[in-house]
């Protein structure tokens, strides 16, 4: 039951951040982002959210960016998600999509050699 519950605030955590980072900000950079996935712990006082930018910034200085917006984010949240307490959040840049282009760069490369 409580991997259920933890599921539902990680899906909103993502669904409503998105929604502020789109609607709320006037930064531009923060329109360079998707929020990948989130993961929140167990007693529900952090939340790590994943995200990719478009963005010609290093993944350090993106992640030192969001993490300096957490503040406001997090305030925002606290206005529409439905928990006794609002997660510290942390904002860690997610690898994933590049990492997966780069394997399937070798894949292609590996069909051409054959």
């Amino acid at each position: 039951m409580a991997n259920h519950k933890i599921d539902r605030i990680n899906s909103d955590i993502i669904k409503y951040l998105s929604s502020i980072i789109l609607t709320e900000t006037r930064d531009e950079l923060m329109k360079t982002i998707t929020l990948t996935s989130s993961s929140l712990n167990k007693d529900l006082s952090l939340a790590k959210i994943y995200f990719t930018s478009i963005s010609d910034l290093s993944h350090k200085e993106l992640e030192k960016e969001m993490n300096e917006a957490a503040p406001f984010l997090r305030g925002k949240l606290a206005k529409v998600l439905e928990v006794r307490n609002i997660p510290e959040l942390r904002f860690i840049y997610d690898e994933t999509i590049e990492y997966a282009a780069k394997i399937e760069k070798l894949i292609d490369k590996i069909h051409e050699e054959n």
